[in-house]
């Protein structure tokens, strides 16, 4: 009869210790989700900004070969990323599907020009640092037009702005909501067990006595929940990127195994002091208050 007592006890014990965990777990999963969102938030604005690209109309005698010296020279512009020369016969293909094939109809000869499609490093995709990029990109004679798309870049800086304002708001309450859930979860769990703190008192244990095995069983429990926390989190990207899949191009593994690190140290430090505090306060507590 007492040993199935304490089958049943060990039972209640194992079940309150993988709810336990689950929870903790899922909860890490937020701390995960805005430790990447912190650590990527430059990445991705580098590559919106990235994206834009500033497009270098050539006059209409420039040939191939005078487009492309011009093409290798401004290549080697600390501000250019990249560069790709779009032909007369491109350009006139892009424009078709714009405007239809009937566009060249009113023109006696193409009126497509050569052009150089240029794209910036992300610092300089600005308003104040287009105009630097205009007057070196034009400072050569072959050159007729820069086409930057100014309000755009405008557009785009403004709404980067902003959406870096909300995202750090949201992640702040987002580790403050996972410090409390954890914290509760991890007092609840210890609290379940404060007759058997209460008995070991009374044989005479020392607080720190006392305190070791819960801590033990914390840094356990915060690990196992990083791991399960970190799995899932690689899922659910792995199951985005099908989706994104040019968008995951800027992650890097070392980013990555920054993220997964937080999420353990979070996951260990956390559990381990809520269980600190929650196991000294039992401590001090009166068999009357055990019952509260």
């Amino acid at each position: 009869m007492a040993s199935q007592e304490r089958n049943i006890i060990r039972r209640r014990i194992a079940n309150a210790y993988l709810s336990s965990v689950i929870s903790i777990s899922l909860v890490l999963m937020l701390i995960g989700i805005a430790a990447l969102l912190i650590v990527n938030a430059r990445s991705v604005s580098d590559y919106f900004k990235e994206s834009l690209q500033v497009s270098v109309l050539m006059k209409q005698e420039v040939s191939e070969k005078q487009a492309e010296e011009y093409r290798k020279a401004i290549s080697g512009l600390p501000f250019v990323r990249t560069t790709r020369l779009v032909s007369k016969e491109e350009g006139t293909e892009e424009l078709k599907q714009m405007l239809g094939e009937d566009f060249l109809s009113v023109f006696e000869s193409s009126p497509v020009p050569l052009s150089i499609d240029v794209s910036l490093r992300a610092e300089y995709v600005s308003p104040d640092s287009l105009e630097f990029v205009k007057s070196k990109l034009s400072a050569y004679k072959i050159v007729d037009e820069i086409e930057c798309q100014q309000s755009l870049v405008e557009a785009l800086n403004a709404n980067l702005a902003k959406i870096s304002l909300v995202l750090g708001i949201f992640i702040l309450l987002m580790l403050f909501v996972s410090f409390v859930l954890i914290n509760n979860t991890v007092r609840l769990s210890v609290f379940s067990r404060r007759f058997t703190i209460h008995t070991m008192q009374l044989v005479g244990a020392t607080r720190s006595f006392i305190r070791k095995p819960f801590l033990v069983s914390a840094v356990w429990q915060g690990l196992v929940a990083a791991v399960i926390a970190v799995a899932a989190l690689a899922a659910m990207l792995l199951a985005v990127k099908r989706s994104f899949e040019a968008l995951f191009t800027i992650f890097r593994l070392q980013q990555m195994l920054v993220v997964a690190g937080v999420v353990v140290v979070c996951g260990v430090l956390i559990c381990v002091l809520s269980t600190y505090f929650v196991v000294n306060k039992l401590v001090g507590l009166t068999r009357n208050d055990l019952y509260y």
